[in-house]
C-alpha cells in the first residue's frame, strides 16, 4: 500500500462483512484492523448521498444487484471521486452500465502495478499472489489470468481453483510457445 503513494478505503460495511467470516476460521478481518492500525488505510462510513448508491446497488433483481461489500465499495467510490477495487465481473458490469465515468480496478491490477513489483520484488510478489489464489480464492478478471499465471508459473497455476480452468491446465513447452507465438501473431494484427 505505500508503494502506491494512494490512500486505500475501506467501508465499514466491508469490515462487518469480514468479521462475519471469523466463524469460518478466516482472518482477513485481523488483517484490515491491522492495517488501519498502521495507518495505511482508512475506515469511513456510508452516509447520504452514499446512502441512496448503495440501496439502488443492492435493492432490486438479483441479476441487477450486488453483494454489500461491492455496494459499499461503489458507493463510497462514488462520492469520494475514487477508483473502485472491485473484484466481481458483475460489479464491473453494473459500473461501467450505470456510472461509466466511475473508475475501477482490481485486486490484480493493483499488484500488477510496476511501484508494487519494484517494492516487493518479484519473487515476493509471486508469492503473495499465489497465497493470495490459494488461500483468499481472489477472483482475476479475464485480462489478468495470462500476467498471473506468468507471474507464479504454470505448476502453482494448475491447484489454484480460482482461476479459470483453462489457466490452470500446465502447458508443454511445445505447445506453451506455440501459444505464445499465437498471441504475437494476434497483437501485430491488433496494432496493424
Amino acid at each position: 500500500m505505500q508503494a502506491l503513494g494512494h490512500k486505500f478505503v475501506v467501508v465499514d460495511f466491508v469490515q462487518a462483512e469480514l468479521e462475519m467470516r471469523k466463524q469460518n476460521g478466516r482472518r482477513d478481518a485481523d488483517l484490515l484492523d491491522a492495517l488501519v492500525a498502521d495507518q495505511l488505510c482508512e475506515l469511513v462510513q456510508l452516509d447520504g448521498d452514499a446512502m441512496a448508491h448503495f440501496e439502488s446497488l443492492v435493492i432490486g433483481p438479483a441479476i441487477s444487484t450486488l453483494d454489500g461489500g461491492e455496494a459499499a465499495t461503489i458507493a463510497c467510490s462514488i462520492l469520494k471521486e475514487a477508483t473502485a477495487a472491485i473484484d466481481e465481473r458483475k460489479a464491473s458490469a453494473i459500473c461501467s452500465e450505470r456510472y461509466p465515468l466511475l473508475s475501477v480496478c482490481s485486486t490484480v491490477d493493483i499488484l500488477a502495478r510496476p511501484d508494487v513489483m519494484n517494492a516487493l520484488g518479484k519473487d515476493d510478489l509471486s508469492a503473495a499472489v499465489f497465497r493470495a489464489l490459494t488461500y483468499g480464492r481472489m477472483r482475476v478478471l479475464p485480462h489478468n489470468v495470462r500476467w498471473v499465471v506468468d507471474l507464479i508459473g504454470p505448476e502453482q497455476a494448475s491447484i489454484c481453483t480460482s482461476l479459470p480452468r483453462d489457466a490452470r491446465r500446465i502447458r508443454s513447452s511445445w505447445l506453451q510457445k506455440r501459444v505464445e507465438r499465437r498471441d504475437e501473431i494476434a497483437a501485430g494484427k491488433r496494432q496493424a
